[in-house]
């Protein structure tokens, strides 16, 4: 994979990546920023939900599931000195459908934590992660 930022001004840049579409980075105020795009510790955190959440709804297409809805939420506490790091992560896992069955997502969830995300992978060597998941039964159509 190659990727680069290209600076504009003060914190604003735009990163590239392969032949994804650009997307729009800056700092927050004080420092610099005017929060024209998100910072890079929020593309992490989108990252690490982007990356499993990938994962399980793949998995759980697979299971057959009839997943109607899905979020990952991600709660990230950073150290209070430079470089402020990540040290403690939750995750939870929503997941709205019809019928689901528990144990199936829960092995969805598994598998994603313990061998397909490879941004997990990478934080579990810096930060606690841990994980949650709710399931949501789908209201009947009336």
């Amino acid at each position: 994979m190659d990727a680069k930022v290209t600076w504009h001004e003060s914190l604003h840049f735009t990163g590239t990546a392969n032949e994804a579409p650009p997307i729009t980075l800056d700092g927050n105020p004080p420092v610099d920023g005017q929060k024209r795009g998100m910072s890079p510790m929020q593309l992490l955190a989108i990252s690490l939900a982007g990356c499993t959440a990938m994962d399980v709804i793949s998995i759980l297409q697979k299971m057959r599931q009839d997943v109607t809805g899905f979020e990952v939420a991600f709660h990230g506490e950073r150290s209070t000195e430079h470089p402020k790091v990540f040290t403690d992560i939750a995750i939870e896992y929503i997941v709205h459908g019809r019928n689901l069955e528990q144990d199936k997502i829960e092995k969805a969830i598994e598998l994603s934590i313990e061998r397909y995300c490879s941004v997990q992978a990478m934080l579990r060597q810096a930060a606690t992660i841990q994980h949650t998941y709710r399931i949501v039964a789908a209201t009947p159509n009336l």
